[in-house]
């Protein structure tokens, strides 16, 4: 039996065909479904919440958008986080920002949320390594599955929420599970909790 070679995709190609459906994003050429389910949307949705009234609450010139895609350029990647923090007064420096909703530069944003689901690796591994290269500062990982590694989550498995904070070019982790206030560079006057993230899924 012949197996055929996945055609790989250019960014620009993932973009033109894939860029206004919410269901892929591209990984070194490699078309990725993602499979969102409701409980993962409503704890988007909550984590997006506490953020937008913490920007208007703090009158700041950042905002959420409803979709955007991360290009890294030199590669054939594009992510759509889950939830994306951007700072508008640098989105005069995006290429392509006025024709579609796509970021290049880690100075455009200011925080990152994925919330974790079956392909729980690329959160863990390769998004850490990408947004730290690309020098997003602040990143969280919310796994309220618990699903994560045991690297990654600790030995006994349960909801858990990393924070990577970029120091230099790498990132610093801090977990926070049950009642742990969480603790956010970006937004020091968050009143927010993981267990109150959790709940919403």
């Amino acid at each position: 039996m012949v197996q055929s070679v996945p055609k790989v995709l250019t960014v620009d190609e993932f973009i033109s065909h894939y860029g206004e459906c919410d269901r892929y994003e591209l990984i070194d050429g490699e078309l990725i479904e993602m499979e969102p389910t409701g409980p993962h949307e409503q704890v988007s949705a909550l984590i997006g919440q506490k953020l937008n009234v913490e920007i208007d609450r703090q009158d700041l010139s950042y905002f959420i958008p409803h979709r955007c895609l991360i290009k890294l350029l030199g590669t054939e990647t594009a992510f759509r986080p889950d939830v994306i923090v951007l700072d508008q007064t640098q989105l005069i420096n995006e290429p392509l920002w006025q024709q579609e909703p796509v970021i290049t530069s880690g100075n455009s944003i200011k925080l990152i949320a994925e919330v974790v689901s079956t392909n729980w690796q690329n959160d863990y591994a390769r998004k850490v390594e990408d947004y730290a290269l690309l020098g997003v500062p602040e990143y969280w990982i919310v796994d309220y599955l618990g699903i994560g590694g045991r690297e990654y989550i600790g030995k006994f498995k349960q909801p858990t929420l990393t924070i990577c904070t970029l120091i230099g070019d790498e990132y610093q982790k801090k977990l926070f599970q049950n009642n742990d206030q969480l603790i956010s560079s970006i937004f020091p006057n968050l009143q927010l909790t993981a267990q109150q993230i959790f709940m919403a899924g």
